[in-house]
């Protein structure tokens, strides 16, 4: 991929993340082309990328789509996301170093700020360095890999659950437990309070996904 095709992906992927982009929202070639002032060919590339991480659906003619999560695909990756972030968890608590462990403290820590100010995007961008220094500390790129290609398909459920004053500042007393378990050095305790930490944040992501995916003035629907 050329640098340029990979900034828009970055910059699109980003859009999704912070809920600019929602599913079911249209964009195209040359839309992305005049946007970040590319040449039409990195933005069929950056579209390309896009569409084989699902994040995108490509349409002949048409460009492409958001891509929508049905219920039933929501359940199935978050099943997935809570039995892997467990395990980060777990590994990290048995191998991370002091430092490291000293570096979670002050990132959940600094992340107060942006609860107090309920500071969304600031909010996400530390949420997500949090958990990323713990797929550090765990010492397993594969695992890592999977956990993010899985969050990457939620991203945008996920900035919106964090739109809700309580989720976030439950989600930061979470980390904090979170935390205390892997300075500790107790996998079990560390996995178990990831495992919540992702379940509560997950009853949350369901339930936007049901109210995306309900018909007007119907019940909720589900995507096969």
């Amino acid at each position: 991929m050329t640098r340029a095709s990979e900034t828009v992906r970055r910059r699109v992927e980003d859009e999704i993340r912070y809920g600019a982009l929602r599913p079911g929202d249209t964009i195209d070639e040359r839309s992305l082309a005049e946007r970040f002032e590319v040449s039409r060919t990195p933005a069929r590339e950056a579209l390309i990328q896009l569409a084989a991480s699902g994040l995108v659906e490509l349409r002949p003619r048409h460009g492409a789509v958001i891509t929508r999560v049905g219920v039933t695909e929501a359940i199935a990756m978050m099943e997935t996301l809570v039995a892997l972030e467990g395990e980060a968890a777990s590994l990290a608590a048995r191998r991370m170093s002091a430092a490291e462990t000293e570096q979670l403290a002050i990132i959940h820590t600094e992340s107060r700020d942006s609860v107090r100010a309920m500071d969304n995007k600031a909010y996400i961008d530390a949420n997500t360095r949090f958990h990323e220094a713990i797929y550090q500390g765990a010492r397993n790129a594969y695992l890592a890999d999977l956990i993010r290609n899985t969050r990457r398909r939620m991203a945008f459920y996920h900035a919106s659950s964090l739109n809700q004053r309580a989720r976030v500042e439950r989600s930061w007393e979470e980390h904090g437990t979170v935390v205390k378990a892997i300075a500790a050095g107790d996998p079990d305790a560390a996995e178990a309070a990831m495992r919540d930490h992702i379940l509560f944040g997950g009853r949350v992501y369901a339930d936007l996904v049901a109210a995306l995916q309900r018909p007007e003035g119907g019940p909720a629907g589900d995507k096969t």
